[in-house]
């Protein structure tokens, strides 16, 4: 009995050892990609550049006199700048995290093959 268990699970990793290639390049792929966009979608609803940029002519803080205007419009353009910079750098980050995922198997057999010959 315990021959056909330890059959069945070599069998089962020889198996497990060739899909995996297929399996990190085509679901495990598109898990990581919309893994990714859901990480941009909450970068983007952290910093919220398109929220202050809706409210660049609102006065702040009740003050409706032009002195009052002119700050409220200073700072809402720094600050949907700032953001802006700030949410082009984070989805920067996340293409990259993304690139690495495709580029890490390549890299691995490459240092693998190349530690193999001497």
């Amino acid at each position: 009995m315990w021959l056909l268990v330890f059959q069945r699970m070599i069998i089962e990793f020889a198996l497990d050892v060739v899909y995996f290639p297929l399996w990190w390049y085509t679901d495990g792929l598109k898990r990581v990609a919309v893994g990714c966009w859901h990480w941009i979608e909450d970068g983007n609803d952290h910093f919220a550049p398109g929220l202050w940029l809706k409210n660049m002519f609102v006065p702040m803080f009740g003050q409706y006199d032009w002195q009052g205007r002119l700050m409220s419009l200073f700072m809402r353009f720094v600050n949907v700048v700032g953001r802006s910079v700030a949410l082009g750098i984070w989805v920067v980050i996340i293409a990259l995290l993304f690139l690495l995922w495709v580029i890490f198997p390549v890299f691995v057999m490459y240092m693998l093959v190349r530690s193999l010959v001497i």
